[in-house]
């Protein structure tokens, strides 16, 4: 360290900086500490540890320092940046104009040119700590701030970027030394940015210049076209398990997708196996989950046949108007992908957290349960007399227990033997390939429900059941008679079928955005795993929106059932060896193959054994169903269970629309009423700590009340949303030092204890403009009642929410910025001195005294 002898003495110490050399290349330059090192840090003068590299004080870099204290700078130190290196003074303000001698990391000093964030010491990696650009807010309401960084930056070049061209234009344009505007040049180039340091960009794209990423274009493909990443890493080594996966998918869900389009859409089968021609293939681009594999589910190809089953009994179509049907089924998936992809297009990714878990159990058990009851009819053998009982199909589900249980003796026993022999044996499958899948990983390739459909059909073939009363499949054809037909769904003519879908589409969207979320999560993405997977593929609720919201609208576009991603099947995926989205696209292939050449092989399926399939997915949507009940029984959330069950007991006893109703209105108001409830609390010291204050309600015998004091604590941000309630609450403090008390209670807190009221507003993150018109009435009435206000832990000055004070007058009112402090010991000092000023000013001879 320089003595102090050698240092200028020329100027007073206002107008010179520290002395002391600035050690903040020490506290940032990571893994290069003394205490990485394993030494000590030194308590008072540099270290003389001659190895480290960072250290500024080793035998090497003494000449320097002497150097710089006869007056000049190195051209050559280890701790300037590399864009310094020919500066031989700082921009510094010092009469006599000599040079500094405050070190070259001193956070007052700046240089004469521009800065990056990426600038890195002699012989150093380059080693940053990110952060925001300090001119990014400059833009915020041109098209970044709308429309996001990847358009803002990509489309529109950042807008127009003004800059001060004193005689030399950046742009060549205007050279007077006026303002001059230029557009950015198209997706942007390295250089230009590099020129461009310093005057207004996004943060994305500074930060994009400073550490080298030259083509932005491309970042920001990668990242919203997944596809582009995976696609070069794939490895052959992957296409065996992808292909193996594929294989195991498509003999378990190609005969479900049958069954979905069949018994719960009342469309052509063949329009269920159109969900894994476009949606697998078209996520495979899109998505950013790898493992996930999207494809029709039970709960969204139900709540399309209710649409259908709307549209039959309006008398818009009939049961066998196949091409009528599926046409309606293209409109609400149509619908479905629309109101997902826009919700992915406007940052509406967190969509899923809106549906308590209490409304989703109970929906889904109802589901599960409906589907049971549905199926049975199809099971037993009872179509006909179904349709020939004033259509019990398309009742509640009570009024098809009744109808089961009083024609029962009239059950075709041929059609239950199948359906009933079915299930039981897909169950006993499903049982033991858990139970020895933990020792045998292997039993989840075993086709246990392709087994079943094969063998079905063969027998039915070869005993000729279908001659017996056993209804099969038949033919497998498009309505049309086209492989794969195309019309699109938004016509004007299919206009008469969007009232009656658009809140069965919301939910079909909403409920598959939510099943797709849960699998994304829980398989992930390819971020942080050490596997021999894809590497660096990050998940996005975004992207999973817009991905989702293409597939299905390509999907509406054929017919095809709505299509998200699933658990199951997508646990599958991964656990028969899929690693990458190669299995999605060799699924779609695969289907594609079974649409063109295997169609007449399902001639002979019967009709009960996909009734059976069915069934046993429903009995996986109720399964889960105790295990919650359960729970919350164990905590005694009884207001859960409540909702639990009137959803569950609406969707059975009356319809399914109502029991959507009502879960998501219910849903809605516990969000809204949790959102506008003012968090408020009141604060007590605790004993025995001087700057310690803790809730007082949530342990009222562990603190005090401080005498002539009410203190406020506001923990989170003041919207139009929470503020209505802000004032009754303050009241009830006031009344009763709780908000806990009902207001039929009297006065129990003695007014002279709200004789000084304290706001702690570190929890105030962000206030608009209805929250800041409510502050300002609080205000005023606490003045006009001769209370002092006092506001602790503000935002700094010059941040926008100081700024609303002021514009406001609520800092003028309370009394200036000395009723704005650092702290809530400090906020009681103050009361204490103006209380006792008072005193003494009306009591002038006590103070004199």
């Amino acid at each position: 360290m320089r003595p102090p002898a050698s240092r200028s003495t020329s100027f007073s110490h206002s107008q010179h900086q520290p002395s002391t050399p600035s050690r903040l290349n020490q506290s940032h330059a990571p893994g290069s500490s003394p205490q990485d090192q394993g030494q000590s840090p030194p308590l008072d003068g540099p270290s003389e540890d001659p190895v480290s590299p960072l250290n500024p004080f080793n035998s090497d870099q003494r000449a320097n320092t002497a150097e710089s204290s006869n007056g000049t700078t190195p051209n050559t130190s280890p701790l300037r940046p590399r864009h310094w290196r020919n500066y031989s003074t700082f921009n510094c303000a010092h009469p006599e104009g000599n040079s500094c001698e405050h070190g070259h990391w001193s956070p007052k000093i700046r240089p004469t040119t521009p800065t990056s964030a990426s600038s890195t010491l002699e012989g150093e990696p380059n080693r940053s700590f990110g952060g925001r650009y300090a001119r990014a807010q400059s833009i915020q309401g041109g098209p970044n701030g709308f429309l996001g960084d990847a358009v803002g930056d990509t489309v529109f070049g950042d807008g127009r970027i003004f800059t001060r061209s004193n005689g030399d234009s950046r742009d060549g344009n205007r050279k007077d030394g006026s303002w001059s505007s230029s557009w950015s040049r198209w997706w942007g180039v390295e250089g230009d940015d590099k020129n461009r340091i310093g005057q207004p960009m996004s943060t994305t794209r500074w930060l994009a210049s400073t550490h080298g990423v030259k083509n932005k274009r491309r970042m920001y493909l990668v990242y919203y076209f997944p596809f582009l990443q995976w696609i070069t890493q794939y490895r052959w080594s992957f296409f065996k398990g992808d292909l193996v996966a594929a294989l195991t998918m498509a003999s378990f869900y190609i005969p479900m997708s049958l069954s979905y389009a069949a018994n719960l859409g009342h469309i052509p089968p063949i329009n269920g196996l159109y969900s894994f021609v476009f949606n697998p293939f078209i996520y495979a681009l899109l998505g950013s989950c790898p493992q996930m594999v999207v494809g029709p589910e039970a709960a969204g190809s139900l709540l399309l046949g209710g649409v259908v089953k709307t549209s039959i009994n309006s008398g818009n179509s009939w049961d066998d108007d196949d091409a009528m049907n599926a046409r309606i089924a293209g409109v609400v998936t149509g619908m479905a992908g629309a109101v997902i992809f826009v919700a992915g297009l406007t940052r509406l990714g967190f969509l899923d957290s809106v549906l308590s878990r209490q409304f989703l159990r109970g929906f889904i058990s109802a589901i599960g349960f409906v589907i049971l009851v549905d199926q049975l009819i199809p099971e037993m053998g009872l179509v006909h007399l179904a349709k020939h009982s004033g259509d019990v199909s398309h009742r509640s589900s009570i009024d098809k227990i009744v109808f089961l249980i009083e024609n029962a003796k009239h059950a075709h026993g041929l059609t239950s033997a199948v359906a009933f022999g079915s299930f039981v044996v897909i169950m006993v499958c499903r049982e033991l390939k858990c139970r020895l899948q933990p020792r045998f990983p292997s039993v989840a390739y075993v086709p246990d429900r392709f087994t079943v459909v094969v063998l079905s059909a063969v027998f039915t073939w070869l005993f000729g059941w279908h001659k017996k009363g056993l209804e099969i499949l038949g033919d497998v054809r498009s309505s049309s008679g086209s492989p794969f037909p195309f019309r699109f769904p938004f016509m004007p003519s299919h206009m008469q079928h969007v009232r009656e879908a658009m809140s069965s589409s919301f939910l079909i969207a909403l409920l598959g955005f939510f099943e797709s979320s849960v699998a994304a999560k829980s398989l992930g993405g390819g971020e942080g795993k050490k596997t021999d997977g894809l590497q660096g593929m990050s998940l996005s609720a975004n992207r999973e929106l817009v991905a989702l919201g293409v597939a299905n609208m390509v999907g509406g576009c054929f017919m095809a059932l709505p299509a998200f991603g699933g658990y199951g099947r997508s646990k599958v995926n991964a656990a028969t060896g899929g690693k990458t989205p190669m299995s999605s696209i060799l699924l779609s292939l695969i289907t594609i193959i079974c649409i063109l050449f295997l169609l007449p092989y399902f001639y002979y399926l019967p009709k009960a054994v996909l009734s059976s399939m069915i069934s046993v997915v429903a009995y996986s949507l109720i399964e889960e169903a105790p295990h919650d009940i359960a729970f919350f029984i164990h905590i005694r959330a009884y207001p859960e269970l409540i909702l639990m069950s009137l959803i569950f007991l609406a969707t059975i006893f009356y319809s399914l629309p109502l029991g959507i109703a009502l879960g998501i209105g219910l849903s809605l108001l516990s969000v809204i009423r949790h959102a506008t409830k003012p968090r408020i609390q009141i604060l007590g010291k605790v004993p025995g700590q001087e700057t310690q204050f803790e809730n007082a309600e949530s342990d009222p015998e562990r603190v005090e009340f401080v005498e002539g004091c009410l203190i406020v604590k506001i923990p989170e941000p003041l919207t139009f949303a929470n503020t209505g309630d802000l004032k009754s609450r303050l009241r009830r403090l006031e009344l009763y030092g709780t908000t806990a008390a009902h207001p039929a209670l009297p006065r129990v807190r003695a007014p002279e204890h709200n004789s000084n009221i304290i706001f702690d507003i570190h929890g105030v993150t962000s206030l608009d403009g209805s929250g800041t018109m409510v502050l300002t009435e609080i205000v005023d009435n606490y003045v006009a009642r001769g209370t002092r206000v006092f506001f602790c832990r503000c935002p700094k000055e010059g941040t926008r929410m100081w700024r609303l004070f002021e514009e406001s007058g609520i800092v003028e009112r309370c009394g200036g910025r000395k009723h704005f402090l650092k702290s809530v010991e400090e906020a009681l000092r103050a009361a204490e001195m103006e209380r006792m000023s008072e005193f003494f000013e009306r009591h002038p001879g006590e103070g004199g005294a």
